[in-house]
Formats: structure tokens, C-alpha cells, sequence
């Protein structure tokens, strides 16, 4: 098995519920382990999970506004899985800095696991 990671990716994204955020936004942080079975040694970029187009999908998915990032986290999986097919799971985390919650400063955030 090998995984594919990306860590640390940051984008300004309009995910929330909340009065304003929609219209402010704010900075999310990203990570994404995929894991696949290459069947044999990896040789060509053609056998293997390009995190190029998986930054890609990313990308496109956290730009696509929701009141929640657990939908975020689950077009992102669909999203991936269905681009690679051979992906065996997938560990996804999405954290929003700054959050508006009254006195509160850090982090909140999920972690999605998809077994397929």
C-alpha cells in the first residue's frame, strides 16, 4: 500500500453557517491521505495517484460554498474516488481558523475516513 498525502494546504474559502460568512469568509487548512495498492512497482506517474489533480480537486471543492464542511469533506472523497477508482481510503481533514465563536481562539475542524 502507499499513501498520497497533502499537508498544510490553506485556501479563503465562504464555508459556514454563520451571519457574515458568507460574505467575509475565512482561512481553512487541509489534509488529505490517500491510500491505494499499486499492484507492482511504481514506475510512471500513470501507475501511481497524481497530487497534482488531487490538489486539484481540493481546490475546486472548497470553492463551492456550504453551510457545512462535513459536505465539503464528502464531495472532496466523491469527488476523488470516482477520479481514482483504485483508491483503497481516504483521511480527510478540514480545519477553519478563527472561527466565530465568542472568546474562542485555535482551531475547529473534522476528519472524514473513507474504507472503500
Amino acid at each position: 500500500m502507499i499513501a498520497v498525502h497533502l499537508k498544510d494546504i490553506t485556501f479563503h474559502a465562504h464555508h459556514g453557517l454563520y451571519k457574515g460568512e458568507e460574505k467575509t469568509g475565512g482561512r481553512f487548512e487541509v489534509n488529505l491521505t490517500a491510500w491505494y495498492d499499486p499492484m507492482g512497482s511504481v514506475k510512471t506517474l500513470e501507475q501511481t495517484i497524481n497530487y497534482v489533480v488531487l490538489f486539484e480537486i481540493v481546490k475546486e471543492q472548497m470553492q463551492l460554498r456550504s453551510g457545512l464542511i462535513e459536505n465539503v469533506a464528502e464531495n472532496i472523497c466523491e469527488t476523488i474516488k470516482t477520479r481514482f477508482p483504485e483508491i483503497t481510503e481516504i483521511i480527510l481533514d478540514i480545519y477553519k481558523s478563527s472561527p466565530p465563536i465568542e472568546n474562542f481562539t485555535g482551531k475547529v475542524g473534522i476528519t472524514m475516513h473513507k474504507q472503500y
